[in-house]
């Protein structure tokens, strides 16, 4: 891996909620080690309006985040990805696209939020999963222990 930002991919087949929370919380909590980018395969075209109220109640900036299509991150000139996290059960299902790079991949799967408390129960979630991978030493591990460890955020 190379010194610069470790970039990870949260994709949730609507892009208006789970991955945009995980987005903006990986970038509020990476301190610039980490670079969050999320997309939908049917992305709504729009954030949840609650997932950006939670986000600014938290103090998590949403400066940059839009719902967009994951073949954003196949054009020329995209971001490397080191790791896509699928964030919800469909988008899991889903045929992900070959991302340049082989990134790795694995599910931090959260049940759709549709209340305010279901998008604070989300949240939470995901916010958990985040602070443990920002935990994890990236740059030290190899591949096969890399992928081990993200594995076991999903489980945990």
């Amino acid at each position: 891996m190379t010194t610069d930002s470790f970039n990870v991919l949260f994709l949730c087949t609507g892009n208006s909620a789970r991955s945009i929370l995980a987005e903006a919380t990986l970038n509020h909590l990476g301190g610039g080690t980490f670079k969050a980018y999320s997309a939908g395969s049917y992305p709504k075209g729009s954030p949840n309006p609650l997932a950006l109220d939670l986000l600014a109640r938290e103090g998590v900036s949403t400066d940059g985040v839009h719902s967009k299509s994951w073949d954003v991150f196949m054009a020329d000139g995209a971001p490397r990805i080191d790791l896509v996290v699928t964030v919800c059960d469909a988008a899991a299902g889903e045929q992900c696209p070959l991302y340049p790079g082989k990134p790795l991949k694995t599910h931090w799967g959260v049940p759709d939020p549709h209340t305010a408390e279901d998008f604070q129960q989300a949240y939470q979630a995901l916010r958990g999963r985040v602070e443990r991978f920002l935990k994890l030493p990236v740059r030290a591990l190899d591949k096969t222990e890399l992928q081990r460890q993200v594995n076991a955020i999903g489980h945990a």
